[in-house]
């Protein structure tokens, strides 16, 4: 096991619109990206579900030919639509040398709350893995949904939902244009 205590390398993308808060676990090591953002890694389908949803595209956001994804046009995207992304770590210990959550220990939890109350517009978070799941259900104390499904939960005064989705990585086994059946059902319900 790694002694190494990693701390987020990103800033948390808090578009001030955020109708959505999307939220894995931790990135994967950095020798993995394929850019300095979420879902950085090439073999992992966000980006890809993303195009299926909103572009009817599965390469929207891909640069095939570079192996990356162009941030310079997911950036304004999630800008415009008012998708805020961070995870639910900002502090991990990799029990192994790979990117799968089964081999993350959490040193550090992200401040649920203060990210939430930074988005007063934001109606729903979406968790994209068992961990993160589970990070923020113990949180808010409320019962983990299915994937696919939502539960709610108080913020202050406000009503959330949670929306488990099935997670982008290729190790979670589902094609990506099934997963983005399953991401459409919060898009619509957000009118995004």
């Amino acid at each position: 096991m790694s002694e190494i205590i990693e701390k987020h390398p990103f800033e948390p993308f808090l578009p001030e619109n955020a109708k959505l808060l999307m939220l894995g676990t931790f990135p994967p090591a950095e020798k993995r990206w394929c850019m300095r953002f979420y879902y950085p890694n090439f073999i992992n389908d966000m980006w890809r579900i993303f195009g299926i949803c909103f572009y009817g595209d599965k390469q929207h956001f891909v640069l095939e030919q570079e192996k990356r994804y162009n941030l310079d046009s997911i950036i304004p995207f999630l800008n415009e639509k008012g998708i805020a992304m961070y995870d639910t770590a900002t502090k991990i210990r990799r029990t192994k040398d790979n990117a799968s959550d089964k081999d993350l220990e959490i040193v550090e939890e992200t401040d649920l709350d203060g990210m939430l109350r930074k988005l007063p517009e934001c109606k729903a978070v979406i968790t994209a893995g068992q961990l993160a799941t589970d990070v923020f259900c113990n949180h808010y104390g409320i019962k983990s949904p299915k994937v696919g499904e939502f539960a709610e939960f108080l913020l202050d005064d406000r009503e959330l939902r949670l929306y488990r989705m099935p997670s982008s990585s290729r190790a979670y086994p589902m094609r990506a244009e099934r997963k983005a059946d399953y991401y459409n059902i919060v898009f619509k319900y957000l009118e995004l």
